[in-house]
């Protein structure tokens, strides 16, 4: 972009009542990577199967808990699309702000959420993140930059496009990372939000995690243009599909799309393809889809298997190593469940506590 366009987008960003029409063509959305040769270090490897296997074992007992009844309301579990939390967080930077749906304690532990307040405010409890009253899709965390959490399907986009407005106002350098389904793509909000994205040259990243069903409608039924990384493309916006149950290309093209929005390149669209072996909540028993195709995603497309895989055969680690690692994990989240079912409920004050009247 010419100088004399940098600076009248900066202005733009800053008074928010003027547009500016870019003549400079840019980067074309392009499909996955065709790239074999993605390489991570053994500590790297070590670190994003750590990271998705608590997030795995972390949902595995929020499944258990809510069955026994100590979890209410909705509750949607990550199970089977942690590399793509895990591989964005690798390259986000302090400062960097995520914002999410509410299929979303994946998104909180990857952030460096305690464990112990994610569960208990998933229990309603007074020691979880939002004094309990905020429960599995409203809970936040400004230390770690998480701002949610919405139960609102795509709700959370605009919002996410007002984080980075206020990082180009700033002029800080963060970048908004703003995670939404396929489901949400379809959402008026959303295309209004990546406009004006564009317009401002707003520092944001748009992450469509495309785990193939909007609730209980396939992508192919409900998407009359089902590569989603086209999304923005109307709009001048870049956009590039990605593996999303590969961690390293997740990170790898997480590392693209964030440069750009960092450099002033304006906003990038990802779109993950992953796949959730759960139903769209837990009382969703997913019969539009059958069992061979969930199995045929565990057994063979699974991120934890494939970085495991990775791991073993670099030399990094054997498996009794591993082994070893997933029952410190456990260890890790059974205190998070004693400490969730241990903690008081909040107490009848706190009804009017966090109100803005």
């Amino acid at each position: 972009m010419a100088d004399a366009s940098k600076t009248a987008s900066r202005t733009a960003g800053k008074t928010a009542g003027k547009s500016v029409r870019k003549t400079t063509s840019k980067a074309t959305s392009k499909p996955a990577s065709s790239k074999s040769n993605l390489q991570a270090t053994g500590e790297e490897l070590l670190k994003y199967y750590r990271d998705m296997l608590l997030i795995r074992r972390f949902e595995e007992r929020a499944g258990q808990l809510y069955g026994m009844g100590h979890i209410g309301g909705f509750c949607h579990l990550y199970i089977g699309q942690e590399a793509v939390v895990v591989g964005v967080e690798a390259v986000k930077k302090d400062g960097d702000q995520t914002i999410t749906g509410y299929r979303d304690h994946g998104h909180m532990l990857a952030c460096g959420m305690d464990p112990k307040g994610v569960m208990a405010e998933l229990t309603g409890r007074e020691g979880g993140y939002s004094k309990g009253k905020g429960g599995s899709m409203h809970m936040f965390s400004k230390e770690k930059e998480f701002y949610g959490g919405h139960g609102i399907v795509g709700a959370q986009v605009p919002l996410g496009a007002g984080l980075a407005f206020a990082n180009r106002y700033r002029e800080n350098g963060n970048v908004s990372l703003t995670y939404f389904g396929d489901g949400a793509s379809n959402q008026g909000q959303i295309f209004e939000a990546m406009n004006m994205a564009e317009l401002w040259s707003l520092p944001v990243v748009f992450i469509i995690e495309n785990n193939q069903y909007a609730m209980g409608t396939s992508v192919k039924r409900s998407h009359s243009e089902t590569h989603l990384y086209r999304r923005g493309a109307s709009f001048g916006i870049p956009g590039m599909e990605v593996d999303g149950m590969d961690v390293v290309a997740v990170r790898e093209a997480a590392r693209e799309a964030i440069d750009h929005a960092r450099t002033g390149g304006g906003p990038y669209v990802l779109e993950m393809k992953t796949y959730r072996y759960r139903g769209h909540s837990m009382s969703d028993p997913a019969k539009y889809r059958t069992r061979e195709e969930v199995e045929g995603f565990r057994e063979h497309n699974d991120p934890i298997k494939r970085c495991e895989a990775r791991i073993i055969e670099g030399g990094h680690a054997d498996a009794a190593a591993l082994k070893e690692l997933d029952k410190d994990i456990k260890d890790i989240v059974k205190g998070a469940a004693d400490f969730a079912l241990e903690s008081p409920e909040p107490s009848a004050e706190e009804l009017y506590t966090d109100v803005l009247a």
